[in-house]
């Protein structure tokens, strides 16, 4: 992992810092997490570091391709690390629970946009509904 990411951040001009590492380390931890999560795992190692410095960081990680967003609530996006296979996000709008599905799930849907010209981001896809615990099934 930080081969990746100390290579990535020489091609940018940038290197590797202490911060970068534990953020990226605290992502593929969390799986999927909001910044505010991601701080509060950070600062579980190191007390220094701070929100501005979690939200720069997420960002150069995703324009470096090394992690990736999603919405999946109305609250801050959530990121995840590209190296978990690509996924689509379902969401329990009462209980909150995140699952991931295979993308085959929504493969008709892509197929379909695909005739249109139109590439889709699965892994930025949230399907929100409510799961069989909270349905009471």
């Amino acid at each position: 992992m930080s081969d990746d990411l100390a290579a990535r951040l020489r091609e940018q001009g940038l290197r590797l810092t202490p911060q970068r590492e534990l953020i990226l380390r605290a992502v593929d931890e969390l799986r999927h997490a909001t910044p505010d999560e991601v701080l509060v795992h950070v600062r579980g190692q190191v007390s220094s570091v701070n929100a501005s410095t979690v939200y720069r960081t997420l960002e150069v990680l995703e324009e470096l391709g090394l992690v990736r967003h999603t919405h999946l609530s109305d609250r801050a996006p959530t990121y995840h690390s590209v190296h978990e296979h690509e996924h689509v996000h379902v969401v329990c709008r009462t209980c909150h629970t995140v699952l991931s599905y295979d993308p085959d799930l929504v493969a008709p849907v892509v197929a379909a946009l695909a005739e249109d010209g139109f590439t889709m981001d699965v892994g930025h896809l949230a399907i929100f509904g409510t799961c069989a615990d909270c349905a009471g099934s």
